[in-house]
């Protein structure tokens, strides 16, 4: 059938057929596009909760603020720290300091929370310390303090030696359990975190170095042959 029939018997039987034309026969319907517009919306960052706490500092702690950087002294040692231009340190009151944000941007609330908790690391350091306990389990395990280093019998064919950081101090009672002392957090959990990487608790025997307060998940060796 020839296309100039088609559309005359169309015509005839009052048939409305949106993709048949009068003219030159087929063709394909234009379909109305809308425009689809992409609303802009302003995500304003929250507060940090830790960020807002304020920091208590002791009557024995000196602080001394330049700008951006911060120098705390304590009885235990002396510590110092620089603020990127995200947020600042405000000194409210005798004995107390927050730490707040200098813009409303998404880095801004990150730095606000984290470099709270590293003041309040610092001031805590310098006034009463930090420290780190680990324990020794298994046969023949065993730990000694030498001069500035301490030794390590973990089951090798030789010792383990390894020299003790500047600022920290170790103490090894009962031979088996090692306690990391000082002023700086982060230097006592490396240097507690190297001791453990010699010998990590296996989860058969539970034996290695491991943290006091670490729970090893243990799990059940193969069963023997039935009979």
């Amino acid at each position: 059938m020839s296309s100039s029939s088609l559309t005359a018997s169309l015509h005839t039987s009052n048939l409305r057929y949106p993709f048949v034309g009068s003219l030159n026969g087929f063709h394909v319907s234009s379909v109305a596009v809308r425009r689809v517009g992409f609303v802009r919306k302003v995500v304003e960052c929250k507060e940090s909760r830790i960020g807002k706490q304020p920091i208590t500092v002791p009557s024995n702690v000196t602080l001394t603020m330049e700008g951006q950087d911060l120098k705390v002294k304590g009885p235990l040692g002396e510590m110092a720290i620089t603020y990127p231009r995200e947020v600042k340190l405000e000194r409210e009151e005798e004995g107390v300091l927050r730490v707040r944000k200098a813009m409303e941007t998404r880095r801004a609330n990150q730095m606000h929370g984290l470099f709270r908790t590293l003041t309040d690391n610092m001031v805590v350091g310098v006034s009463k310390g930090f420290e780190k306990k680990l324990q020794l389990v298994g046969v023949g395990y065993r730990a000694t303090v030498e001069g500035k280093d301490i030794v390590l019998n973990l089951g090798f064919s030789h010792p383990v030696k390894m020299e003790i950081p500047d600022g920290l101090q170790v103490k090894v009672e009962e031979n088996t359990r090692i306690t990391v002392s000082g002023y700086d957090k982060s230097e006592i959990g490396q240097f507690a975190a190297s001791i453990r990487k010699w010998r990590p608790p296996e989860p058969y025997k539970g034996k290695g170095v491991k943290y006091a307060d670490e729970i090893v998940r243990r799990k059940e060796g193969k069963a023997g042959k039935k009979k």
